[in-house]
């Protein structure tokens, strides 16, 4: 897989979370050996509903220019 900031290689690494909650948590991601990137499956959904709003957004503000009657000069 590919590293989506730098196109580096990605390995799957291990990981404690302790900031979170008062017992360590182990989680599973992504990691780039080039840039240090890491993805995890919390990292990859919330960029997946920021990109759906985004497409939704476009295409709802697309739909209202179109509809826009032509004004007159």
């Amino acid at each position: 897989m590919k590293c989506a900031r730098c196109s580096g290689l990605m390995v799957r690494d291990h990981m404690l979370d302790m900031q979170e909650s008062y017992v360590p948590m182990w989680m599973s991601g992504l990691r780039c050996v080039a840039c240090g990137n890491i993805e995890d499956p919390l990292i990859h959904h919330h960029r997946m509903v920021q990109h759906t709003r985004r497409v939704r957004r476009l295409t709802t503000h697309l739909a209202r220019t179109a509809i826009r009657p032509a004004v007159a000069a």
